[in-house]
């Protein structure tokens, strides 16, 4: 038969399977479209060109809400971590719903965000060198609130000389070593800093970090209570230990996605800190839950990536247009597939994915999306210019990753 328009023409190209065809609209509409702003009711995330960042704000809200309400109820405050989602549209809807503020991993992605407008800044990593601590006597003369850490004297002394000099004042906490990274010993050693911090004019004394990184995955609940009870009762300790001495210590803020149901009940703890149970991933996913279930589901796993099939070299393998540039690769696994199940996924070098179609119950063809859970939220996120958000299926808002590569 005779096709006799445009739009015959391209509702049987669209209806034929495995045809690389699905939508009529031009991608410059569509880049159009998600450039504006004005995005609501316009797109479905199906239109969306992959590989793409996705975000299903129905899961995304409820696991925020979740948490915030935890922290009420729990008498602490909440000031969860920037380092997960690098946006500024995400840390200002967090402080919309309670949070104090957000953690910055460094001070460039603190100054990203700050130029957007987020307040209350909790930096985790040490103002180390003489330029990061310019940047951050200029960051508290915009954001006096800002709280930094210390976890040496000289360190200490160097924040002070450039905090006289830019007549401003610096809040410091003394980061504690309760994991496996930075931060000094605790007990005596961090009451010696605290007392030197106390000392110098151009510092003030906020109360202490302790963040236990390795505890958060410890995989079973029970084994992870234990390892993380153990940690932060080092800091706790020192807490008082300061007021005994009498400096005054009322703030110690920690706790992560796997130990905030830990660490708020552990007296002394008055702030927790999580990220990633704003998105979830595989590796907390397999972390083990509070109710003995190997999987741990407090959280949803809001944050997914699409992809698309342009290759398809035999009938078992397909490949996709998302691999090393699109997912990070630091956790070991390897991303799971949520909308093709039996499908397995296989690196295939920095642009490609390789599929195994071998025990697919679902037809794979050229042209077709493909979803995937990140092995690793944070990480991913660094690698996307702009989160995609959507509900039942319809595209609500882009959010820009304000402080990717944001890295000093």
């Amino acid at each position: 038969m005779r096709i006799k328009n445009r739009r015959q023409f391209l509702l049987g190209v669209a209806a034929a399977p495995g045809v690389l065809m699905g939508a009529t609209r031009s991608w410059s509409e569509v880049d159009r479209i998600l450039s504006s702003g004005n995005i609501k009711g316009k797109l479905s995330k199906d239109e969306v060109p992959t590989p793409a960042l996705l975000l299903d704000l129905d899961l995304f809200e409820s696991n925020a809400a979740r948490m915030s309400a935890h922290a009420k109820s729990s008498g602490q405050t909440l000031r969860p971590h920037a380092k997960t989602h690098k946006s500024a549209d995400i840390a200002k809807y967090l402080i919309r719903q309670g949070a104090v503020g957000a953690c910055a991993a460094k001070i460039s992605e603190a100054e990203a965000l700050a130029d957007e407008g987020v307040t209350g800044f909790l930096i985790t990593g040490a103002m180390v060198g003489q330029w990061r601590i310019e940047r951050a006597v200029a960051l508290a003369r915009k954001r006096p609130e800002t709280i930094y850490i210390v976890d040496n004297v000289q360190n200490a002394k160097d924040l002070n000389e450039a905090a006289v000099a830019g007549k401003v004042k610096l809040n410091l906490a003394i980061d504690l070593l309760v994991g496996r990274r930075n931060g000094i010993q605790p007990g005596a050693p961090a009451i010696a800093l605290a007392e030197t911090v106390t000392q110098l004019p151009g510092l003030k004394l906020a109360g202490l970090q302790a963040y236990s990184g390795h505890s958060s995955h410890v995989k079973g609940f029970e084994a992870r209570r234990k390892m993380s009870q153990e940690m932060m009762g080092m800091a706790v300790d020192t807490r008082h230990a300061l007021e005994q001495k009498g400096i005054p210590c009322q703030w110690l803020s920690g706790g992560s996605t796997g130990t905030y149901n830990i660490d708020s009940q552990i007296e002394g703890v008055t702030e927790l800190q999580p990220g990633s149970y704003l998105f979830m991933d595989q590796g907390y996913n397999s972390i083990g839950g509070s109710d003995g279930n190997e999987r741990y589901s407090d959280f949803a796993n809001s944050l997914t990536v699409v992809t698309s099939v342009y290759s398809k070299p035999s009938d078992n393998t397909a490949i996709v247009d998302g691999g090393l540039k699109t997912f990070a690769t630091d956790s070991g696994g390897v991303p799971q597939s949520i909308s093709h199940p039996q499908v397995t996924y296989a690196w295939g070098g920095d642009e490609h994915g390789r599929l195994d179609l071998t025990n697919s119950q679902k037809a794979v063809n050229l042209g077709d999306r493909v979803e995937f859970l990140v092995p690793h939220c944070d990480p991913t996120v660094n690698l996307h210019n702009r989160i995609v958000c959507h509900r039942k299926g319809q595209v609500e808002a882009v959010w820009k990753v304000t402080a990717r590569g944001m890295l000093a």
